[in-house]
Formats: C-alpha cells, sequence, structure tokens
C-alpha cells in the first residue's frame, strides 16, 4: 500500500485540507483525496476521535473548520511569541497566495481565543510595504497595548518623543496599527483630551487601570491613522478642487489628506507636508481643475514642476 493511501495518510491530508480551506465539504475532500464523500467523513470522525476539534457548520455554504484550543506541540505560544510572528510577517509585502501568509493563518485559526484575538486584531489592520528605516517595536510592548484594546482597558503609558524627554498619558487603546512597517496606536488621550497617534517603538512602559471603554462606532482604524499622518508637517495645504467627493476619493489617498465636501461639485482637500516638491508632483494626478489656497510654497513648487512640464513637451 502507498503512503499516500493509508488511512493514516489521508487522515493528515483532511487535517491540512480543512486547515488550508475553512468550510470545505465532505464532498470537496472526498474529490481531493480521491474518495467517495462517505470516506472523507469518516477521515473526519477519525479526527475527532483523536481530540482534534473539527467544527462543522450547516446549511448550503457550510462544512469543515478547525475549532479553537487545537494544541499540537511545538504551536504553542504565548502572547507575545504569537505577536511577534505577527510582527515578523507583516515587515514586508505579502499577497493572498504567500506561503509563510498561508502559514500564518493557519497558525491563527489553531490559536487559543484570546490569543488569537489579539494577534488577528492587528493583521486586520495593516497596510502592507514598509518604509524605509521602520523600526520593529518591542514584541512584549505591543503585545499588552493589543491585549488592552482588544479588551477595551483604559492604560496608563509613558512615552518616549527622543532620550531622556518622555511624558505619562492616560489613554483608551482603541487599536493597533501597522502601516507600512510602522507600528502605530490610536487612542484617545485623556490627558489631552484629545484623539492621539502614537509611534509604538516610542511606548516604553504600559500599565492597565480599571476603568474600560468603547471605541467610537463607525471607527475606522487604519483611515485615522493616514488621515492624522497627511496633517501633521510643516506647510498646511488648502486646495479646491472643481468635482465631487466622490470622484475626488479616487485621485487621492487618505495618506494625502483630509476631503470635505463644499458643495454637489466641489471638494476641498486639507493636508500638510514636509516636502512642496513631492507634494506638487501628487496633485497631478486629479483629474479636474484645482487651486491651491495659501500654500506658497506649494503654489511656488507646482509653478516650478508646469515649467519642467512645458520643457519637457518642447519640440525645439
Amino acid at each position: 500500500m502507498a503512503y499516500d493511501e493509508s488511512p493514516t495518510a489521508r487522515t493528515l491530508m483532511v487535517l491540512e485540507l480543512i486547515q488550508n480551506s475553512p468550510g470545505i465539504t465532505a464532498e470537496q475532500l472526498g474529490d481531493k483525496l480521491g474518495v467517495s464523500e462517505r470516506a472523507a467523513r469518516r477521515y473526519v470522525a477519525i479526527l475527532r476521535e483523536a481530540d482534534v476539534p473539527i467544527e462543522s457548520v450547516r446549511g448550503p455554504y457550510g462544512g469543515y473548520r478547525v475549532g479553537r484550543g487545537l494544541r499540537l506541540p511545538p504551536l504553542m505560544f504565548s502572547t507575545t511569541e504569537a505577536l511577534g510572528l505577527v510582527m515578523a510577517v507583516l515587515e514586508g509585502p505579502r499577497g493572498a497566495d504567500d506561503p509563510v501568509e498561508n502559514a500564518l493563518g493557519k497558525i491563527v485559526r489553531v490559536l487559543p481565543e484570546p490569543i488569537a484575538r489579539a494577534t488577528d486584531a492587528v493583521r486586520r489592520v495593516s497596510a502592507r510595504g514598509p518604509d524605509p528605516g521602520a523600526r520593529t517595536p518591542d514584541p512584549e510592548i505591543t503585545a499588552q497595548l493589543v491585549t488592552h484594546s482588544t479588551a477595551q482597558r483604559r492604560i496608563e503609558l509613558y512615552y518616549e518623543r527622543c532620550p531622556g524627554e518622555g511624558w505619562t498619558m492616560d489613554v483608551d487603546p482603541w487599536a493597533v496599527v501597522v502601516r507600512r512597517g510602522r507600528w502605530y496606536l490610536l487612542c484617545w488621550s485623556h490627558t489631552k483630551s484629545a484623539k492621539r497617534v502614537l509611534r509604538v517603538d516610542k511606548i516604553k512602559r504600559v500599565d492597565p487601570q480599571d476603568a474600560t471603554f468603547s471605541p467610537p462606532e463607525d471607527l475606522d482604524p487604519l483611515a485615522s491613522v493616514e488621515e492624522h499622518l497627511a496633517l501633521g508637517w510643516k506647510y498646511k495645504i488648502e486646495v479646491v478642487i472643481d468635482a465631487p467627493i466622490a470622484d475626488a476619493a479616487w485621485w487621492i489617498p487618505r495618506s494625502m489628506g483630509r476631503l470635505e465636501e463644499i458643495d454637489a461639485g466641489h471638494t476641498r482637500l486639507l493636508a500638510s507636508t514636509d516636502e512642496p516638491d513631492w507634494y506638487a508632483a501628487q496633485l497631478t494626478a486629479i483629474k479636474a481643475p484645482y487651486r491651491i489656497l495659501g500654500s506658497p510654497e506649494l503654489q511656488e513648487a507646482s509653478r516650478a514642476l508646469g515649467r519642467r512640464l512645458l520643457e519637457a513637451s518642447s519640440c525645439d
């Protein structure tokens, strides 16, 4: 009998198929194994007899999936270890078919619920593609932040902007967000009575408090962080675009600023930048007339860009 035809080998293949494709049906399992649907169900029963928590979902979209709590040594992680793995994977761009991404998904699916909830919270609010010089924060601090965020518990933290300069803050940790390799804490600061975005690598201590919180119901963590990052730079920007806000949103990514509707045919872009030359080039993606208001640096950069484009298009 060939190894891949043995009952033991097929049972293990069933486990792998269910891990890789949650929701797979007995019929689909049988097709992949080359056996009947009844035989596929028998292999599932063998897994259950071995205390592997295979769950069934009824209905036309039901199937099998691995339940929480499966412990297959050495896959037994603390929250810090599991989050450290997620942090390593998120350092670079990954596609849906990437084997590392698939392996991470498989591990998260079998982790106990408290650990899985914390690690998956980070995966869901991650924008891929690291910026040069991005610093990976301390896994222990990050694990604490994510744990208290998912538990909706207020914390006191010590934030060190630079060596020797820091302060203590009482915050509601709404979400930990990964954006292009940089880790941020989106929170409400009770110290400042304002929304804040803090770099996680600059948080040096986390102490849980007794109070709990509820984040805003319409909170989009990644959008909030990107909007904040677009508004905190040296040169303030205001641009009026002769187009509806829905059209402007196609041309202007959230990381470039905040869009406000003026009326049905006009939109205001509010932002800031340290690099007017770069920002002027990004505005050329707008496919409608626009006017730069009250930003001399950006106006001059746009004029210089226009001159270069005219010179480049000259036939002389």
